[in-house]
């Protein structure tokens, strides 16, 4: 049995809160869905708005070479014929060959949203679906709102599926539209339904305002549906939609199913953050599957286990969906964690007794230190307790002078004293704060004698404060991200004083880049 894969992010995924994409964003995306392998791309409502409207004129010198584009819209309006409603002539004019056409299938809806009869919403769906298919198209229709219809008045929804059908609906979408259903309810419907139509194609549109969405997807699947609409990372209105990034892998790699290609897999991580990129989210590191955290391991006895076979906390290899392990560092660590890191780091054979090393990063993290997102600033701890980074710069003296005048304008300037091999550089430098002017002086001392440094930008400073109730005197913690060579990397220092902690992270950040230049 092949299952079809519908992809709904360009329309339905758009409700998102947060999510604006441009006509050109559309079809960028539009265009890697279409490489990636799916059956079918919903490209908008060109009734509905300028901007799909627009996307469907763009596609218009765009063939697809997978998927099938499809226009979405309503069933036509109460009282008119479908050749006069603007909707579905919107349809007509909009390139494509595929439609999606919803309708009302829940009496309550009928009446309080459409101001209708149910004989009239009958016979809308009858219309509109027999219309689009005698000018050639493909119609799916989306049973809005079913499984809430089915519960009022099981016969009136079955009865608006057959008029679809018998209008010539290639399939029929049971859309659980306020994601309230249980899957044992999704299973039990949707086996009515494929077996009351066993010549048509039956689909699920699931939202997740539940947290069910991916599993009344599934779920329906085992009850006869063969078409699964839904979203990648699972974006849509409110809760979102079901997400394919995990329906995808669930179907292919735990039921065995047949869906879209060989290769579709492999890159379903990359087109996962491709979406986030586009649309200018941040990413969920938490996301099954695709997530940067989905094989991230960090407890001792795991890691431990994992060594030895990834079956033991692993239930699928990462390479599988594009992704990869990752072994942290923190108070939890074993000694399995820091073999697991040096072997990462290809040092393996150098030094095997970690011991030591490991009492030092368990000080360390309680006293505030994280290294799970200051990677960098581990990596220098193990290499330096192997003697392998060189001592490229020693710090003999630092001074900080802030001034504000009467006038409310604020001055940082930053004196440093650095000794690099038998050379004292001496430096002074102005910033628009204490942090940076530490990192202009730093720079400017370094740049004779290391000019790679110039290679090395800081692109995000953080301070979280450890123990709040301590007030001023409270710890903190200072995490920089820092970018060069075409990578980048995170560093760490904690301190009572915001400066002494914003110069350990700096200065590891600045030893990483210059250690990483030599490797190139």
């Amino acid at each position: 049995m092949r299952i079809t894969i519908y992809d709904t992010t360009l329309r339905d995924g758009t409700q998102r809160e947060g999510l604006s994409l441009l006509a050109e964003d559309k079809l960028k995306l539009a265009k890697k869905l279409d490489s990636f392998g799916v059956d079918y791309i919903e490209g908008g409502w060109p009734g509905s708005n300028p901007k799909d409207k627009e996307f469907f004129e763009l596609c218009k010198d765009w063939q697809p070479q997978n998927a099938i584009l499809t226009a979405f819209g309503s069933t036509r309006k109460k009282d008119i014929l479908p050749e006069n409603d603007l909707n579905l002539r919107s349809i007509l004019n909009a390139g494509v060959k595929a439609a999606t056409i919803f309708g009302k299938t829940w009496l309550f809806h009928v009446k309080e949203a459409l101001n209708t009869t149910a004989a009239e919403n009958l016979k809308m769906i009858r219309d509109s679906v027999g219309f689009l298919v005698s000018e050639g198209f493909k119609v799916h229709f989306d049973a809005e709102h079913f499984f809430d219809g089915y519960k009022a008045d099981p016969e009136y929804a079955l009865q608006c599926l057959e008029e679809a059908s018998r209008a010539g609906a290639k399939s029929l979408v049971l859309c659980d539209t306020n994601g309230g259903t249980l899957p044992e309810t999704v299973y039990a419907v949707t086996k009515i339904v494929a077996e009351r139509f066993p010549q048509t194609m039956i689909g699920i549109h699931a939202h997740n305002d539940s947290d069910l969405a991916v599993a009344n997807s599934l779920i329906a699947i085992d009850a006869g549906a063969t078409m699964v609409q839904g979203t990648i990372n699972g974006f849509g209105e409110r809760c979102g939609n079901a997400n394919l990034c995990s329906v995808i892998p669930n179907l292919k790699l735990k039921k065995g199913l047949d869906l879209l290609q060989e290769h579709s897999l492999k890159t379903i991580t990359e087109l996962s953050h491709y979406f986030y990129e586009i649309t200018n989210l941040i990413p969920d590191d938490y996301q099954p599957f695709t997530g940067k955290a989905a094989f991230a391991h960090k407890g001792g006895v795991h890691v431990s286990a994992l060594r030895k076979n990834p079956e033991t906390y692993e239930h699928i290899r990462p390479e599988i969906v594009g992704n990869k392990r990752r072994v942290l560092v923190s108070e939890l660590s074993g000694l399995a964690n820091l073999s697991y890191k040096a072997e990462e780091y290809g040092l393996m054979g150098e030094n095997d007794n970690f011991s030591p090393l490991l009492d030092t990063v368990k000080s360390l993290e309680y006293k505030g230190y994280s290294f799970e997102g200051a990677e960098a600033s581990f990596e220098l701890l193990l290499k330096r307790s192997l003697g392998l980074i060189p001592e490229f710069f020693e710090l003999k003296g630092l001074r900080m002078i802030i001034e504000k005048n009467g006038s409310g304008n604020v001055a940082a300037e930053a004196t440093i004293k650095i000794q690099v091999g038998d050379k004292l550089l001496h430096t002074v430098s102005e910033g628009d704060g204490p942090v940076n002017a530490l990192d202009k002086a730093l720079r400017l001392a370094l740049r004779g004698v290391y000019p790679e440094v110039d290679n090395i930008s800081l692109i995000d400073y953080k301070v979280r404060v450890l123990d709040p109730r301590s007030a001023t005197a409270a710890t903190v913690r200072v995490l920089i991200e820092s970018s060069g060579f075409g990578k980048s990397w995170g560093t760490v220092g904690v301190s009572p004083n915001i400066i002494e902690a914003s110069w350990r992270a700096l200065s590891d950040s600045i030893i990483y880049g210059l250690y990483k230049a030599r490797e190139l």
